[in-house]
């Protein structure tokens, strides 16, 4: 299909956006991204996009895009970012900051362990990968504007393209 002659890059873009990109990251917003699982999406994506835009025919030589060259296409919205901030940031997060503290959910992410952690490295939780994603954003006082959701849509607009 992206090998097609018959569409045109536009629609093979939003194809990919539309609907192979939704299926890849079904879920990613709950899971824990670890370097490996980044690399793969990474690579994965880059395989779509290299194979929706063909290779160039430079002065008799054919050569494909490069990492970069694919980036600027896209305009830095990779997959990763997309997880970060759409999913796993904007939605989830804000969603679960603006719950009622009655609500399981909220009483479960807000839930402190008694007992200690195993001995050795601990496991890295979904909430330590949201901090980490937030400290990166560099973004002062998260808490209060999650509860402001015009500001917290606003702001994670503007994120999905760093």
């Amino acid at each position: 299909m992206f090998h097609s002659r018959l569409l045109s890059k536009r629609a093979k873009l939003k194809l990919y956006y539309s609907v192979i990109r939704l299926i890849v990251t079904y879920s990613c917003e709950t899971r824990i991204l670890k370097e490996t699982v980044i690399n793969k999406l990474l690579v994965f994506e880059r395989k779509v996009l290299r194979k929706i835009f063909d290779p160039n025919n430079e002065k008799g030589i054919w050569r494909i895009k490069t990492n970069q060259e694919l980036d600027e296409i896209i305009k830095r919205k990779n997959i990763i970012n997309c997880i970060r901030a759409a999913q796993r940031l904007s939605w989830l997060l804000g969603h679960i900051e603006r719950m009622q503290g009655t609500r399981m959910v909220k009483a479960i992410y807000c839930w402190k362990h008694i007992s200690r952690r195993a001995i050795g490295r601990p496991k890295t939780r979904w909430v330590d990968d949201i901090r980490k994603d937030i400290q990166k954003l560099k973004v002062p006082n998260w808490k209060t504007l999650a509860k402001d959701t015009r500001r917290w849509k606003e702001l994670f607009e503007r994120v999905k393209t760093l």
